[in-house]
């Protein structure tokens, strides 16, 4: 049975911190090409960053450059993401998602509220 578990969404002051984790069981992990979606209240649902395999290339939505980072355990089969700096409009429910081929998984979501 593919999961997907998000965890560690938060209420966290702007300029804070925050690690999401993504952690993965019932398929070959370290084959899938993994991101991070959010979706906002009222929004469609956007792609924050994403990468293949450990070294291998990351991209990011530009609004998060220099602020997040992505990166996978491939022995654990955890994604995480490095929040820093945290604004606002960073609030939403995180989705971690998995790929390969046809093959497309999606965790149920983690909330970041970013509020003083």
């Amino acid at each position: 049975q593919v999961q997907l578990v998000e965890s560690g969404g938060d209420l966290v002051e702007p300029g804070g911190s925050l690690t999401l984790s993504c952690a993965a069981s019932g398929f070959t992990f370290s084959r899938f090409t993994m991101r991070w979606y959010r979706q906002a209240p009222g929004k469609e649902r956007e792609l924050v960053a994403g990468m293949l395999l450990i070294g291998g290339r990351r991209d990011y939505k530009d609004s998060v450059k220099g602020r997040f980072t992505i990166s996978r355990d491939n022995v654990k089969n955890i994604l995480y993401l490095e929040m820093n700096n945290l604004k606002p409009e960073d609030t939403a429910v995180y989705y971690c998602h998995a790929s390969y081929g046809s093959l497309s998984y999606w965790g149920q979501g983690t909330q970041v509220t970013v509020s003083s």
